[in-house]
């Protein structure tokens, strides 16, 4: 959806996940992994397993590791377009996943509530981390933002925000 003017911050919204959004949590984690099923030679059946059973484990993953996060939809006014994993920490807000789906990347959504999460580590004065891969595209704004590179083990990174004095 190029073209389409930036988005002004009452448009973005948030609410919490309910049962009911499993199938459309399980098409933003299949938009996260389309690029790399299109390289694997398998059916449209076995990758559809696959994704459903890699998405099953994080999100078991996730509640495991951090069972007072936060797990929301992503609204543009009244569409749903991505989701919000942030887990509050003691010291730290850890964003899990914040993934915008594809066709609505590029309008500011994104920007718009990670400035949210910086303005609230601020005001706690507490540092923002997340993990990325280093080819995410991702990567770019992050840095745009002040994030740096805490930790790196392979191509995962840890990036990191502290607050400004």
């Amino acid at each position: 959806m190029t073209g389409h003017a930036t988005l002004r911050e009452e448009q973005i919204k948030l609410r919490p996940v309910t049962e009911a959004d499993d199938s459309f949590l399980l098409s933003i984690y299949a938009a996260t992994r389309a690029q790399e099923m299109a390289q694997v030679p398998w059916s449209a059946e076995q990758k559809e397993t696959f994704v459903r059973m890699q998405y099953t484990a994080q999100r078991q993953h996730y509640a495991a590791e951090y069972p007072r996060a936060e797990h929301n939809i992503i609204y543009i006014d009244e569409i749903p377009v991505g989701r919000l994993y942030l887990n509050r920490g003691d010291d730290v807000l850890h964003i899990l996943d914040i993934t915008v789906l594809p066709e609505h990347r590029g309008r500011g959504a994104g920007s718009v509530l990670l400035g949210r999460i910086m303005d609230e580590a601020r005001q706690q004065a507490k540092p923002v981390s997340i993990f990325v891969e280093s080819f995410n595209p991702s990567v770019r704004l992050f840095d745009r933002l002040g994030f740096q590179v805490d930790q790196q083990s392979g191509f995962q990174l840890l990036l990191k925000r502290h607050p400004a004095p």
